[in-house]
């Protein structure tokens, strides 16, 4: 059984959820430099990110779309006593493709990029095919 398995890829996944937090978070306030603006209430919009610093925020809010769709099919599949090589190769899919999609988007690979993501996102069909399977 690879129960242990894909719960600690889910974990790895929450991980890389973190590093995208920090490191867009980190290059938004090194192009915005107002300190009194980010621990306020951010009533007042703000220009928007440019360069490496934009790319790191939509990467970070492309992997909140897909992040919760990955965790509630491995978590369903866990539940559902479906768990078995379909749905350890799916995670390894997304977890290995949503960590290399983040440098490949914040230096502005382009194609590359797009063929990771879809990676990621076959390895979410992965666990869901074997969630449905008989």
């Amino acid at each position: 059984m690879h129960t242990a398995s894909e719960l600690l890829l889910l974990g790895v996944a929450v991980v890389i959820g973190l590093v995208h937090l920090a490191w867009s978070a980190a290059a938004g306030e090194g192009q915005r430099k107002d300190l009194k603006w980010n621990m306020g209430p951010r009533d007042e919009p703000k220009p928007p990110l440019t360069g490496m610093a934009g790319r790191l925020a939509r990467a970070f809010a492309n992997f909140r779309e897909s992040f919760p769709l990955f965790a509630g099919a491995i978590l369903a599949a866990y539940l559902a006593a479906k768990l078995g090589p379909l749905t350890l190769w799916g995670a390894v899919l997304y977890v290995v493709g949503r960590a290399i999609y983040l440098p490949l988007y914040a230096f502005g690979v382009p194609v590359l990029r797009t063929l990771v993501w879809l990676i990621s996102m076959v390895g979410i069909v992965m666990i869901l095919v074997a969630l449905f399977s008989a």
